[in-house]
């Protein structure tokens, strides 16, 4: 009876993947240029948060206002159609510059999220050609360093 012998497939596995050594400086620095970027996007979206709150809180103690002296006793009962008239011109003017706000709110940070996603792409790409790089000469000198392993063999 004729022994054969199998190879130890794991043996294999693990001698191929120690050839080829993972960069770990690369994945830290990745994630640090994620972390940087996620704390940057926070502070623009907690910021426009704090201001929209504002405008908000704003907007009601207005309108409160304007309910107040509404909702007042007059002495001529015409007085309280122009009370009414008065308080839904001053809504539409409150609402119109409140909508505005707003809208300032939102260009601030669409302005800011374009510019912080443009300098993160910015950021990645040169993160991502540095490791390419050296992962590429870390391939060939370890493709180089098994070809002369299994031809010494």
């Amino acid at each position: 009876m004729v022994a054969t012998k199998t190879n130890d497939m794991t043996k294999m596995m693990q001698d191929m993947m120690g050839s080829f050594p993972v960069d770990t400086k690369a994945m830290q620095d990745a994630f640090k240029t994620s972390a940087s970027l996620n704390e940057k996007m926070s502070k623009v979206a907690l910021e426009a948060a704090e201001k929209s709150t504002e405008i908000s809180s704003k907007w009601a103690k207005d309108v409160l206002a304007k309910l107040t002296a509404m909702t007042s006793v007059k002495a001529d009962p015409s007085e309280y159609g122009k009370a009414i008239s008065d308080f839904a011109s001053a809504q539409a003017e409150i609402s119109s510059e409140t909508m505005a706000a707003f809208a300032e709110v939102a260009k601030k940070v669409q302005m800011e999220t374009v510019e912080l996603m443009m300098a993160a792409g910015k950021d990645i790409s040169e993160d991502a050609t540095a490791a390419v790089k050296k992962a590429t000469a870390d391939a060939t000198a370890a493709a180089k360093k098994v070809t002369s392993t299994v031809a010494a063999k």
